[in-house]
């Protein structure tokens, strides 16, 4: 199934900017900003191609355990 986002390119450069502000940090690609910035252009239309058009399928959530202070986890 494939899911149509209404997103401008507008959009994603401001989501972009943002992450740059916050110093951002590796995503599960393990891409770092610089990388990016070598070629943003084409980076950030992917990523805008890939949502409007309903290809882009998100990575899976990491589960990880948090340790209660008395025991059991979160």
């Amino acid at each position: 199934m494939s899911r149509l986002y209404n997103v401008t390119p507008a959009e994603v450069d401001a989501a972009w900017k943002a992450v740059c502000q916050a110093g951002g940090g590796a995503g599960y690609d393990e891409m770092k900003i610089k990388d990016v910035k070598e070629d943003e252009v084409n980076h950030l239309y992917k990523v805008w191609n890939r949502l409007s058009s309903g290809s882009y399928i998100p990575a899976p959530v990491l589960l990880v355990n948090i340790p209660k202070a008395k025991g059991g986890f979160r």
